[in-house]
């Protein structure tokens, strides 16, 4: 059932700010194991939720933050579209407001784009008690500060979102997956030098021992890459299994860590066993090495480690000066801390 809930939910901010009392905010909790664990009042947008407009044809769709994100995929997928930066749901109660605040994205990653890329305009309810509205329903519309694309990836820390507009694209007129046998080094090499040519690739995973592809695209250019690449044909639901990782590398007991690395970064000796996802820009780890371990050796290949577990490690620490600035940015949406105050990082 569509509603709006955005005069409630002002109500319980601004009892919050009088109060003084750190709110909690909460949609699906698919993303419960990311980030430091928050004490406060729990404010639910689930009810907060439905389709405000869609326009198949102006590729944009607007919708509030606690609409279950199956029911805006579903929606595009019937007029054929889709979002293309494949955002995991990582649960079935998983909401738009989660995708966006969270900030993650899927195999399609390196060839679409992030969430950030996708989000043209936001409704915020600030640290301030006001619902404001930044950006808009086109690509170029921001003067000054890009405010809603601050808004991906910040689990919560700089508002409460209401309402997101997002950039969506037509669907693939043809997929394809194959697999290829081939090692990690050779793998990676070889995706350099595809990523020369007018290859249609939109996903690259290796497990160790296969390199997994997916094509998509015209018929045509997906029928001359397969002829030219190789290889046995792959289901394409591994895709989604990867996404929503349901695949057998990650029912492993160790703890997971996603690394966050260049994209032309070679193999790594890492501590455990890995799955490259991202063509190798994004490498799963699961591994018992201590947290500073990974996270040197992340930073010394030039990217971050980040844990998925709740704990005070989970995210690695910030230096100085981006700290600085994460905190006087903090200051002006949030100056008084209530929303999710320490989710990212002790000192926000």
């Amino acid at each position: 059932m569509d509603r709006d809930l955005s005069q409630d939910l002002r109500e319980q901010v601004n009892q919050a700010l009088e109060m003084r009392t750190p709110l909690r905010i909460q949609g699906g909790n698919s993303k419960a194991m990311l980030g430091r664990p928050v004490t406060g009042q729990v404010i639910d947008i689930r009810g907060h939720r439905g389709i405000v407009g869609y326009d198949p044809t102006e590729l944009v769709l607007t919708a509030r933050a606690g609409t279950p994100l199956r029911e805006v995929e579903a929606t595009l997928h019937e007029a054929g579209q889709m979002l293309a930066c494949e955002p995991p749901h990582l649960g079935p109660e998983a909401t738009l407001g989660g995708m966006v605040a969270a900030g993650l994205s899927g195999p399609r990653r390196p060839w679409a784009g992030s969430v950030r890329d996708y989000v043209l305009g936001t409704r915020l309810i600030t640290g301030h008690g006001k619902h404001l509205r930044f950006g808009g329903e086109v690509m170029k519309n921001v003067a000054g500060y890009d405010v809603s694309r601050l808004m991906a990836g910040s689990f919560g820390c700089l508002g409460l979102l209401t309402e997101v507009s997002l950039k969506v694209l037509p669907r693939p007129r043809q997929c394809l997956g194959l697999c290829l046998e081939m090692n990690v080094g050779q793998a990676l090499a070889e995706l350099v030098e595809w990523g020369r040519q007018a290859l249609p690739i939109s996903a690259a995973c290796h497990d160790g021992e296969t390199l997994h592809l997916r094509l998509e695209g015209g018929e045509g250019s997906v029928r001359s890459a397969r002829e030219r690449l190789g290889g046995e044909a792959l289901d394409t639901n591994f895709w989604h299994d990867l996404r929503e990782q349901r695949l057998a590398f990650f029912a492993a007991p160790a703890t997971l860590w996603r690394l966050s690395l260049p994209l032309a970064c070679g193999a790594l000796d890492l501590p455990g066993r890995q799955l490259l996802d991202w063509g190798g820009a994004q490498r799963w780890l699961k591994s018992d090495a201590p947290a500073s371990v990974i996270r040197a050796l992340a930073a010394e290949a030039g990217g971050h480690a980040t844990a998925y577990r709740p704990g005070d490690d989970s995210s690695a620490p910030l230096d100085p000066l981006t700290l600085r600035y994460h905190q006087a940015l903090k200051r002006q949406l949030d100056p008084q801390g209530v929303f999710n105050p320490g989710r990212l990082y002790a000192d926000l």
